[in-house]
C-alpha cells in the first residue's frame, strides 16, 4: 500500500524493507526514480532500485532493522514533498560474514502524489559519520573533523 500522505513515506519504506523483496522498495518509487546509496551507486530506474534493494536484502541486509527516527517534511506544492528521515539500522552482516555495528543513515526522498498514493521519484541515503565534518581522499577515503 503506498503512502496516503508525504510524512507516512518512511514507515512505509521501513515495512518494504522487512519484507526483504526489494520490489516491495521498488513499488515506493516511479517507474523513472533516481536512488544514490550510502556510497554514491545511483540507480536510475524502479527495476534496477529493486534489483540492487533485492540482492542487499537478501544478503548482508538480510538480517537487519531498519527503525526509523527524525523526520521533516516540506510540501513543496500541493503535489510535490520533500521528506528526509533518519534511520538506523542494526544487524548488517560484515564481508566475512560476522555481526557489524549499528549505522544511521539520514534518507533524503522527493515524492510526487499519485492517484494510488505518494510515490518517489528521487532518493538520496547519506551515511552519518560520527565525529568527521567531510572525508579526506588519502589513498583511502577516511573521515576527518577540522574542528579540532
Amino acid at each position: 500500500m503506498l503512502p496516503e500522505h508525504p510524512e507516512d513515506f518512511p514507515a512505509a519504506f521501513a515495512a518494504a524493507w522487512a519484507t526483504r523483496q526489494g520490489a516491495a522498495i521498488g513499488d515506493l518509487f516511479v517507474e523513472d526514480a533516481d536512488f544514490v546509496n550510502v556510497v554514491g551507486l545511483w540507480w536510475h530506474d524502479r527495476a534496477a532500485i529493486a534489483r540492487a534493494h533485492d540482492y542487499a536484502l537478501k544478503s548482508f541486509f538480510a538480517e537487519t532493522d531498519l527503525r526509523v527516527g527524525a523526520t521533516r517534511v516540506r510540501q513543496l506544492s500541493p503535489d510535490v514533498a520533500v521528506v528526509q528521515f533518519r534511520v538506523t539500522l542494526t544487524g548488517q552482516r560484515a564481508p566475512d560474514g560476522t555481526a557489524a555495528g549499528p549505522r544511521q543513515t539520514l534518507l533524503g526522498v522527493v515524492l510526487r502524489r499519485t492517484e494510488a498514493g505518494w510515490l518517489a521519484v528521487t532518493c538520496q541515503n547519506t551515511d552519518v559519520v560520527p565525529g568527521a565534518e567531510t572525508h579526506v581522499n588519502d589513498g583511502t577515503l577516511v573521515p576527518a573533523d577540522y574542528r579540532r
